[in-house]
């Protein structure tokens, strides 16, 4: 499959976004701790209304990325709101995972030597908990709700299977298989990206021409559709079997 236009080195490169030359290197490094990678709102839709939104930002710092997200119900009689705060290194190694929500409780992931352990805080008067997951630090995060997460994903996957060759992008055919990690659940599970192509979609009710790729899982399974013509960013997800869409403002 062939994607001809700019390469964008948020997927080519996996979050290598910036290129750095050892001429102002000082004012390069400061540079670099502020750049802005992506940022933006999703709209979730359930049945057609809307129930929630997150709000998410994704900077380059140095050697690392930080993704942060809150997401926002809408609906019912005391909405939650959920945070998340993941860094991850260049290579998408984890250095910290971090989710709480106002109604109580919080979480943590981080590496336990070769090994992830997460630490749960059911409440403030609770003894934190802590579980091991036998999964390597370069586990993908897919906590529950972040849909930004999938973007992040989708990244990892076309900066392994795709190239730059003559001008233009060539990625392989071939599916990736990720073990990744849902904080939230407490659980581990196994989950397939495969690029399927492009695709004429309505997102705001304008057409657009879109990348499709499948995301699958044990008992799920996601429709993502990105822009690669605007650093592959995720602009919507369909979710069939919960009657939920997800778009970007």
């Amino acid at each position: 499959m062939k994607f001809h236009g700019t390469l964008v080195r948020a997927a080519a490169l996996a979050f290598a976004l910036a290129s750095f030359t050892s001429a102002h290197a000082d004012k390069k490094k400061v540079e670099a701790k502020l750049q802005a990678v992506d940022s933006g709102t999703f709209g979730v839709f359930v049945k057609g209304q809307r129930v929630a939104s997150e709000t998410f930002t994704i900077q380059q710092q140095n050697d690392s990325s930080i993704i942060k997200s809150q997401l926002k119900e809408l609906v019912g009689s005391t909405p939650v709101t959920q945070k998340s705060d993941l860094e991850i290194t260049s290579t998408g190694a984890l250095l910290h995972y971090d989710w709480s929500q106002t109604s109580g409780g919080s979480l943590s992931v981080f590496p336990d030597n070769e090994f992830l352990k997460e630490r749960i805080v059911t409440s403030a008067s609770a003894k934190p908990a802590e579980q091991a997951f036998l999964m390597p630090n370069t586990t993908a995060i897919l906590d529950n709700n972040f849909f930004v997460h999938r973007e992040i994903l989708i990244w990892r996957f076309l900066g392994a299977v795709c190239k730059q060759e003559n001008g233009s992008l060539k990625c392989q055919q071939d599916p990736g298989e990720f073990g990744v990690l849902v904080p939230q659940d407490r659980t581990s599970i196994h989950v397939r990206l495969e690029l399927v192509g492009k695709e004429k979609v309505e997102v705001r009710g304008a057409e657009r021409e879109l990348l499709r790729l499948n995301l699958k899982g044990e008992s799920f399974e996601w429709a993502l559709w990105v822009d690669d013509k605007d650093q592959f960013k995720l602009i919507r997800a369909s979710i069939p079997a919960d009657n939920t869409e997800v778009v970007r403002d």
